[in-house]
């Protein structure tokens, strides 16, 4: 099969298309024939050798995957052959089958292509268990909200019934009133930590001088959840969080889906063998929500 591969860390030109063996699923493992995969911020890190979570090379990178079941291991009773499904994996899914774990995937939602369930699993997934605890009636404030994650945070802190507040330019403040926003602040020319107060949460996509900063915003008792690594660690409020692949949760996610109370930007859609053009948009950070991957041959 096609997939691909890179034997160094670097720069996105080390992204090459390779001839590689089908992989075969274990005990309670399914093969997907994909479909689509979205970019991730992990995905250009770990390239870069700035994420070591997947070794070193020869990797592929996809932690998204669309597709439909191609094959069972033993014990994989969850699906069928044939079923659509989506999920997030441990990398693997820039090529033409990826096999994953049965308990990571969940039936695509009805009323979404498979183009729009790759973009789901991570994003959603992150905004999905870092707001875990936020309830109705709180404040949070969503660096990056317009970005993969952010603007899924929104919608799911919105369902939550709590009060949104966003960082994002100008150009995206009514994209983000759209989704659910209350309020919106244009990071480039105001300063949140003056312009906020009083917060319950923080999700800290961005990182870096970012936590030291929302730490100003926060209730005595308010937690900063930073998905990037940050200079608040110290801190006692600080939470480093780290997103895990759930077929659960997202079933619970596809039910937001289908009942219209969750929707996925999709940037734009590239083939997979422009991967390393997709790594370049996505580094720049200017992508509002999520850049698809098809694949080469997608099931119908």
């Amino acid at each position: 099969m096609l997939a691909i591969t890179q034997y160094a860390f670097g720069g996105p030109e080390v992204l090459q298309v390779v001839e590689v063996d089908r992989p075969r699923p274990g005990p309670g493992e399914v093969l997907v024939r994909v479909a689509a995969t979205s970019v991730n911020a992990a995905d250009w890190k770990v390239r870069a050798g700035l994420l070591g979570q997947l070794g070193d090379p020869p990797l592929t990178l996809g932690l998204d995957v669309s597709g439909v079941v191609a094959e069972l291991g033993p014990g994989a009773d969850r699906f069928a052959v044939g079923d659509p499904v989506y999920g997030m994996v441990f990398g693997g899914a820039n090529a033409e089958y990826v096999v994953a774990p049965a308990q990571t995937l969940a039936p695509k939602p009805r009323n979404v292509d498979l183009v729009h369930a790759a973009a789901l699993p991570t994003a959603a997934l992150t905004a999905w268990q870092a707001l875990a605890a936020l309830g109705a009636g709180q404040r949070v404030l969503v660096h990056a909200a317009a970005g993969g994650v952010g603007h899924l945070a929104v919608q799911i802190a919105r369902h939550r019934g709590a009060y949104v507040i966003g960082t994002a330019r100008a150009v995206n403040h009514e994209y983000l009133r759209e989704l659910g926003a209350d309020e919106v602040i244009d990071y480039t020319a105001t300063d949140f930590a003056a312009a906020v107060r009083d917060v319950d949460i923080v999700l800290d996509l961005v990182g870096g001088a970012y936590g030291s900063r929302s730490l100003a915003v926060l209730r005595p008792d308010g937690r900063l959840i930073d998905t990037q690594g940050s200079d608040a660690e110290a801190d006692p409020r600080y939470e480093r969080f780290y997103v895990e692949p759930s077929g659960a949760s997202l079933r619970e996610i596809t039910t937001m889906v289908e009942r219209g109370r969750l929707r996925v930007t999709i940037d734009r859609i590239l083939p997979l063998p422009e991967a390393a053009k997709a790594h370049e948009l996505s580094e720049a950070g200017r992508v509002r929500g999520k850049i698809v991957l098809v694949a080469w041959a997608p099931p119908a």
